[in-house]
């Protein structure tokens, strides 16, 4: 019995000891422990060197707890809506950009700046104006036959001018139209008289008579005076050299006319020589001193037929003019505009191509 309280004191010792012990271990001793402020700063240092942006959200979420975890989600998804947000509007404006660049593009297919004036195309043709000049060109279809007719303005009457083959008057010399056309710096043009196939009928260009002869008294000539007026003569009637006193700058001896003094002077069966027909043609209108108009009709194709020198003459009628005159035709006929032919040149109509010619009538590109 006497040993019960040595027991009972080692006891007591020893599970104070141990208290003391867990005591001390738990709140005392240190210990290799990791702490959050240490994960989250190693997540930062890894996140920079990886080039992450996360590290002020993993300090807001030490500092501010859960609700912060919330926030920082919130900022990822505010961000990606930024970024969309971002590239919605670059995709918008790169469309803005495109749709800016095809009316550009459309407007550049429509609309063209060119050596003194604009040119449009319009539903029907083309329109051209500068200071001096308006050209309004159409294509129609009359009688089975595709034709275009250009209506012009000159604010000058010496604007509407007469070109030569390779510059220069000879039987022997021809050009393309539109070679000639390109040469003389023209906005419009279309063939002449083709003066260099006949050796005789009077020939007056830019106000020089080349050629005096007539090819006979009922040869009629097309004649332009210096002041725009034009007018249909028979050589029998009246000599070159009278013509040129009286202010003739132009001459054409094709023929025929086709109006005179306002009417049709042509009958139903009147052709020249013995030419086709139906065929291509070209053909010279005057309203009044610079209202005057060109007129081209494609033919000897399928697609169109060509007119006869009476359905040309209704078609000049019906324009309105007061004089008309016939040039030369068939594989002849051409116009140009704009650096290129509109219609479709053919002598048989298996080949579209144009003729060489001696001479085109033209209105310059420049006012000039």
């Amino acid at each position: 019995m006497k040993k019960k309280p040595i027991y009972a004191i080692t006891y007591g010792a020893l599970l104070a000891g141990y208290t003391a012990f867990a005591l001390l271990d738990a709140f005392v001793i240190p210990h290799d422990t990791v702490t959050l402020q240490e994960v989250v700063t190693s997540n930062v240092s890894e996140n920079e060197e990886t080039g992450s942006s996360s590290k002020s959200k993993g300090v807001s979420m030490i500092k501010h707890g859960a609700y912060n975890v919330y926030a920082a989600g919130r900022e990822d998804e505010d961000d990606t809506e930024a970024v969309t947000e971002a590239a919605d509007e670059a995709e918008d404006k790169t469309e803005e950009v495109a749709t800016d660049e095809a009316a550009d593009k459309a407007t550049d297919d429509t609309v063209t700046g060119v050596a003194g004036g604009i040119v449009t195309e319009t539903d029907d043709g083309w329109l051209y104006k500068s200071e001096n000049v308006t050209i309004e060109i159409t294509k129609t279809y009359v009688d089975s036959t595709y034709v275009y007719i250009a209506d012009i303005q000159l604010s000058d009457t010496a604007l509407l001018k007469s070109g030569l083959a390779e510059g220069t008057f000879g039987r022997n010399i021809t050009e393309k139209t539109s070679k000639i056309a390109s040469e003389v710096n023209a906005i419009l043009a279309i063939n002449g008289d083709y003066y260099g196939f006949r050796s005789s009928g009077y020939v007056m260009r830019s106000g020089y008579l080349y050629r005096d002869s007539s090819q006979g008294a009922d040869q009629e000539d097309l004649v332009m005076y210096s002041d725009g007026t034009m007018d249909i003569i028979s050589e029998g009637d009246v000599t070159a050299e009278e013509l040129a006193a009286n202010g003739a700058v132009e001459i054409y001896s094709f023929g025929p006319g086709l109006v005179e003094d306002g009417e049709i002077a042509v009958s139903t069966n009147y052709e020249v020589g013995h030419s086709m027909n139906s065929n291509p043609r070209t053909a010279i209108g005057y309203y009044e001193p610079g209202h005057y108009c060109f007129v081209v009709s494609d033919g000897r194709t399928s697609e169109s037929e060509g007119l006869s020198l009476y359905q040309l003459a209704e078609l000049m009628d019906d324009l309105g003019v007061e004089e008309a005159y016939n040039l030369d035709g068939g594989g002849s006929s051409t116009m140009y505009f704009n650096g290129q032919v509109i219609n479709n040149p053919t002598t048989n109509g298996n080949k579209i191509s144009e003729r060489s010619v001696s001479d085109i009538i033209y209105i310059p590109m420049q006012d000039r």
